[in-house]
């Protein structure tokens, strides 16, 4: 495998685009900066390309694991040993992904969304979805549909108002 490929696998983007909150949480568990960057430098060379996020159900875990074991690894060879009670804290990294219920609510609330914004006249839906989805400027979004940008904040707010009071009404029925 070329160097480009290797650079571009699954894993070393996740790392990469998740670097400073993957080493703010490895240095609190390694109690040092300088170790968890190392560690996570040596992760993201040690990934081989063979490995793809699909196949890992919880890539933060995976990598935050993998940089651990690392750093634990050259503490060792340094000759520095960590207590057992640090070892026993250290290992139990904790798994934040969200559980199976709070993806399933997750995405019932998506569709609830994309019901409630189907009730919207067609515009607002694309002002909607302009303004928060694109993250495009009230100027920009006014360009694109030929509207002052005044225009574009009062639809927009209707939108929104209307997406909220729905989604009120959903939620006390329930």
């Amino acid at each position: 495998m070329d160097s480009k490929s290797r650079e571009s696998t699954p894993l070393r983007v996740y790392l990469v685009d998740r670097y400073a909150d993957l080493k703010a949480r490895l240095a609190r568990r390694l109690g040092s900066s300088d170790w968890a960057e190392d560690a996570l430098q040596d992760t993201y060379l040690r990934l081989d390309g063979y490995e793809a996020v699909d196949q890992v159900r919880n890539p933060g875990a995976y990598l935050l694991r993998a940089a651990f074991n690392i750093a634990l690894n050259q503490r060792r060879s340094e000759g520095w040993r960590l207590s057992s009670k640090e070892t026993d804290s250290l290992m139990h990294v904790a798994d934040d992904a969200p559980d199976a219920l709070r993806m399933i609510e997750s995405r019932a609330d998506i569709e609830r969304l994309k019901a409630i914004m189907a009730e919207l006249p067609l515009r607002a839906q694309q002002i909607l979805l302009a303004a928060r989805l694109d993250g495009l400027s009230r100027i920009e979004i006014a360009e694109r549909f030929g509207i002052s940008v005044s225009m574009v904040e009062k639809e927009l707010r209707r939108a929104q108002q209307h997406c909220t009071d729905r989604f009120r009404q959903d939620r006390t029925k329930e």
